[in-house]
């Protein structure tokens, strides 16, 4: 078991977090005490490429999501941000959509302008279904969209009383 040191917020409309979009993922972000961050989470019908299996643009997706909060996770705040530049995605299992999926991103190299994570979502059980190392240039947030206010494009911070994810990585 890990703890949680902090959970995140969420934002309005992104599709991975977006608690105002009705076709997002919704999914809860933490901080974890080992510096990574984690999720659990579903995928919903909508998300679906062949019937049963989730989209892998979905998972991509999700996987570049854990890589920029993992830096959030790292530095203990919500401040930085980055565009990513490269996702190498591997697809080791089918991802299914209505059932928990356990999410977790780490840095794996920070060098003050770029940083790497590496990002994976498994099953309850710690499977690993999909993962992805992902390149990030860090930007300014107003280099990125002109005028966004993260308080209010990312306004949400729901407490739900998570205070530890059970993970144990299959080896």
């Amino acid at each position: 078991m890990l703890k949680v040191r902090a959970k995140q917020h969420n934002s309005r409309m992104c599709v991975i977090c977006g608690l105002d979009n009705e076709y997002g993922v919704k999914a809860p972000f933490y901080s974890m005490e080992d510096g990574s961050v984690m999720t659990v989470f579903s995928f919903k019908p909508e998300h679906q490429s062949y019937p049963g299996r989730v989209h892998g643009g979905v998972i991509s997706a999700m996987l570049d999501e854990m890589g920029l909060r993992a830096l959030w996770a790292k530095e203990q705040n919500e401040d930085s941000f980055g565009v990513t530049m490269t996702l190498d995605t591997k697809y080791r299992k089918p991802v299914p959509y209505d059932q928990k999926i356990l999410g977790r991103g780490e840095v794996v190299k920070d060098t003050g302008r770029f940083f790497v994570t590496h990002a994976s979502v498994m099953d309850l059980e710690g499977n690993v279904l999909a993962e992805a190392d992902v390149k990030y240039i860090r930007l300014d947030v107003n280099a990125i969209a002109e005028g966004f206010d993260s308080h209010e494009e990312m306004p949400y911070l729901v407490e739900d009383g998570v205070t530890e994810i059970d993970y144990t990585p299959v080896k």
